[in-house]
């Protein structure tokens, strides 16, 4: 993940929960010019509303960590993981499970991996990475998402990233992140094509036993979901993960006040930092967690 715009931390703290979960928007030019007539402007983004097959997740184990936590383009080998556990402040990794558009292969991250790894105490944050926003321009993850048709697409995409959890072993419940990449956020067709993409992502998970998560810049992709989410657009992801490289460890922030409060955020608050752990070098992104993580 890459976001394109430290801190002494605490232990992480596991903490189990069983419960049950409880068409393009205007483009500026239409905004200017109903601004300029008078009239009120259209919603940045409008509510698209999908039925919500939650039945699956009924009684399904949720798990929730509370810490500190990293992702690597690869998955690290079983000595680092070993290493960082016992001289590290990380208690749970991001592990990209899935996508086309990945940007780095995986060769570690097999279904043992995963039962060695978490025999170590480390939990894991799935992320799919797949079709990207149709109005991002930056080199790199060339497949963009097709604002005609971006239900279905996420949709298609969430059945590729359920593939993904269960050749790693990673069961029903757990949630996967979308990773959608930061894009121009004044570009509100684009960003409702965003939004329209990760409720079909989520309908389709929901539907196959699994959790939604996404991912993206505070500025693009989070301000456009949370900008939904107060529309009333359903059904939204589980949890976000947010971007933003303020070196301020909290999942707090005062733009997404009132959204996703119980145990559904993380903060990726600096990248692209090379830390040392019991004699082990990795380049990492850093996070703080108050979120749901894999089952």
């Amino acid at each position: 993940m890459r976001y394109l715009r430290p801190a002494s931390l605490a232990a992480a703290s596991l903490v189990l929960l069983l419960a049950t979960d409880g068409g393009a928007g205007s483009s500026a030019e239409a905004l200017a010019a109903t601004a300029a007539a008078g009239a009120p402007a259209p919603p940045r983004i409008r509510a698209t509303v999908l039925d919500d097959p939650a039945g699956p997740l009924q009684g399904v184990h949720r798990e929730v960590f509370e810490g500190a936590g990293f992702d690597a383009c690869t998955a690290p080998s079983l000595e680092t993981l070993k290493a960082w556990r016992a001289d590290s402040p990380y208690g749970a990794v991001g592990i990209y499970t899935s996508g086309a558009q990945r940007a780095c292969g995986q060769p570690r991250l097999t279904a043992d991996w995963i039962r060695q790894a978490r025999a170590m105490g480390w939990r894991f944050v799935p992320v799919h990475v797949g079709l990207q926003a149709p109005c991002r321009t930056q080199a790199g993850k060339p497949r963009r998402i097709d604002p005609a048709v971006a239900v279905r697409q996420g949709r298609d995409e969430a059945a590729v990233a359920v593939r993904g959890l269960k050749a790693v072993g990673l069961g029903k419940g757990s949630p996967v992140y979308l990773d959608i990449e930061s894009y121009p956020p004044q570009d509100h067709a684009c960003g409702q094509a965003v939004v329209d993409f990760t409720l079909g992502w989520t309908q389709a998970l929901h539907a196959a036993g699994y959790r939604s998560g996404f991912y993206s810049s505070l500025d693009s992709g989070i301000a456009d979901l949370a900008a939904a989410a107060r529309a009333g657009a359903a059904p939204l992801p589980d949890a976000l993960w947010f971007a933003r490289w303020d070196d301020r460890p909290s999942t707090d922030h005062a733009s997404l006040r009132g959204l996703w409060t119980k145990h559904q955020r993380i903060h990726q608050y600096r990248g692209d930092v090379e830390e040392t752990h019991g004699g082990v070098t990795l380049t990492v992104d850093r996070n703080q967690l108050d979120a749901l993580v894999a089952a």
